[in-house]
């Protein structure tokens, strides 16, 4: 019985650090870049947009395509960039506890 309290303990305090590290996540900002930094999208801890900067030289009525590709491509390094930086902090907290693949934390 002494090692189940012990285990529900250390439950406990994983998730008091758990939830620390979502409120940390908010603040976190991420820029994904495309097009030479033309296009720049930034992205908090959460995967949610903050902010889009957009060269006014890549404007071009005629061609919107382009830049909506390049939107989608610096959004996408963002998200990649983010999901990276989360991991690391969830290694750092779980102290290198291997987690099986597919299973995502916080989200």
């Amino acid at each position: 019985m002494k090692n189940l309290a012990q285990m529900m303990k250390q439950a406990q305090q994983m998730q008091s650090k758990m939830t620390e590290m979502q409120e940390k996540l908010v603040e976190l900002e991420v820029t994904g870049v495309a097009g030479g930094g033309m296009v720049r999208v930034t992205l908090n801890g959460k995967s949610e947009m903050r902010s889009v900067k957009i060269d006014p030289a890549l404007i071009d009525p005629n061609d919107p395509e382009v830049l909506e590709d390049l939107i989608v491509a610096a959004s996408n390094d963002a998200k990649q960039k983010v999901e990276a930086e989360v991991a690391e902090k969830m290694k750092d907290m779980t102290g290198g506890l291997n987690l099986p693949e597919g299973f995502k934390l916080p989200f």
